[in-house]
């Protein structure tokens, strides 16, 4: 491995902490176009190139997790008990995903990554106001959703925030408390997703050395190295930054990683 190689890591995960701490969304969403995009470069099976950068992904935003969580937990910004009701469907529904996403080839992946992001980011664009009324469901309606956020977030290695952001702001959550909430929904979904990526690619041949599975671990060290030290930095920009100003940030990130993501597929 070149040393250009590994730089390249190193800069991913710096970002992606930042982000990961500033939009809580565990920087999946970041990472995935990008490493799609470095192992297609450096001729990485074709066919494996997109199902690695999403295990790779997975397994990079454990530490991202974490730190930003903590940061976010100073700040008083996460509702633990939601934390704790959601979880259950969350890993559930991300291990399953893991199954479905090992079994798509990269051109259906890259679509259903693309219209995803941008779907996102125009519902945040559109800032569609909740009832006043409406709150956080029970244990089994967070479960239910924390499934579906799960399978989702499964199929595009993301921590969980770009869904479980804009569904905690439906439901009367302030936006920064939403942003830390999500940082920490996002680490059962980046555990049981690298599991599930490391169990579906265990008997793949073909495929790099140093890999687990689809986890290419010099990615996710070097990665993971950075980004576990500038998440908290992206977290306090989260509390410092005017809400709606957030969101324009939020969903303009998402709009040109959709962008990005399908030049690099259908490019190669």
């Amino acid at each position: 491995m070149d040393f250009s190689f590994l730089f390249y890591f190193l800069l991913l995960g710096a970002l992606t902490g930042i982000f990961a701490g500033l939009f809580g969304i565990g920087g999946g969403g970041i990472m995935v176009p990008v490493l799609t995009f470095i192992f297609a470069q450096h001729q990485f099976p074709t066919e494996h190139v997109l199902h690695m950068a999403l295990a790779t992904s997975m397994a990079a935003i454990v530490p991202t997790a974490i730190a930003s969580l903590r940061a976010h937990h100073q700040h008083n910004a996460v509702i633990w008990p939601a934390v704790l009701k959601i979880t259950p469907g969350i890993l559930l529904g991300t291990f399953a995903g893991t199954f479905v996403a090992s079994y798509l080839s990269a051109k259906p992946l890259a679509i259903f990554f693309s219209c995803f992001m941008a779907g996102v980011a125009l519902q945040m664009v559109l800032n569609r106001k909740p009832h006043a009324s409406r709150q956080l469901p029970g244990m089994i309606g967070l479960s239910s959703t924390g499934a579906g956020i799960g399978v989702i977030s499964a199929l595009v290695a993301i921590g969980g925030g770009t869904l479980t952001v804009p569904f905690l702001v439906w439901c009367n959550v302030s936006l920064p408390v939403a942003i830390g909430t999500s940082a920490a929904i996002g680490l059962p979904i980046a555990i049981s997703g690298a599991l599930g990526y490391i169990l579906n690619g265990w008997n793949q041949i073909n495929l790099p050395d140093y890999t687990l599975g689809y986890v290419y671990w010099p990615a996710v060290i070097a990665m993971a190295c950075m980004s576990f030290f500038t998440a908290p930095l992206g977290a306090k920009l989260a509390h410092r930054v005017p809400i709606p100003q957030l969101k324009k940030l939020f969903a303009l990130l998402l709009l040109g990683l959709s962008i990005q993501m399908l030049i690099t597929v259908f490019g190669h």
